[in-house]
């Protein structure tokens, strides 16, 4: 699919497979979700634009490349996106970040909208969409579709563990938009959770059940 992106580093790849395993605890999981997002980060900003400014080092002054434009915005999807953010913003740490609230009606398994709280300018800002899980594609999509509601125009959408039915809807949605993907998995159960996943996310995260 164009402008979908497999990130087949080993190290990510690694770090998911530690991600999978039921005996990794609380603290180790939130580590891991922290550093997969640097590593994700690294690639999926490699196409920030630059512009060369003036610097001067202890020796000369010289033309040097610096992000251009406005910066970074960070949207975790609440609540398991928050476990990206930190990884995003040790990359960036100018970034703004937003915050989208959805929960899954367990019923319909389709998004449902608490809060929505984004940066301003958020029109001119490359704007990075984090949630670990991308299952039945819903809250992606939603997502997105707040973020461009509100004038938001270069997004990106990072997600550790994706399964294809999510896939293929937020990309038929948004097919404008870059998607990163840590792994792609065999597909949902009956219950819409990603198999073989790596469970609740948001719950291995906070601790929560």
């Amino acid at each position: 699919m164009e402008n979908v992106f497999m990130m087949d580093h080993p190290l990510i790849q690694h770090k998911i497979s530690m991600l999978r395993d039921y005996q990794t605890g609380t603290n180790e999981f939130r580590k891991l979700v922290e550093e997969i997002a640097v590593l994700m980060g690294y690639e999926a900003f490699r196409d920030l634009p630059l512009r060369e400014v003036e610097v001067r080092t202890p020796i000369e002054s010289c033309r040097t490349p610096m992000i251009s434009g406005k910066k970074l915005a960070v949207v975790p999807i609440l609540r398991a996106g928050l476990g990206m953010v930190s990884g995003i913003l040790t990359l960036v740490p100018s970034a703004k970040v937003g915050h989208i609230g959805l929960y899954r009606d367990p019923v319909t398994h389709e998004p449902k909208e608490y809060y929505c709280k984004l940066p301003e300018f958020i029109e001119q800002r490359v704007v990075t969409v984090v949630d670990p899980m991308l299952a039945t594609g819903g809250s992606a999509e939603a997502a997105v579709n707040f973020i461009k509601e509100k004038g938001g125009k270069q997004i990106k959408f990072l997600c550790i563990i994706a399964a294809p039915e999510g896939l293929e809807r937020l990309h038929r949605a948004h097919p404008d938009i870059q998607i990163y993907c840590g792994h792609l998995d065999r597909g949902l159960d009956e219950n819409a959770y990603i198999c073989p996943g790596l469970g609740d996310a948001g719950d291995r995260i906070f601790g929560t059940k």
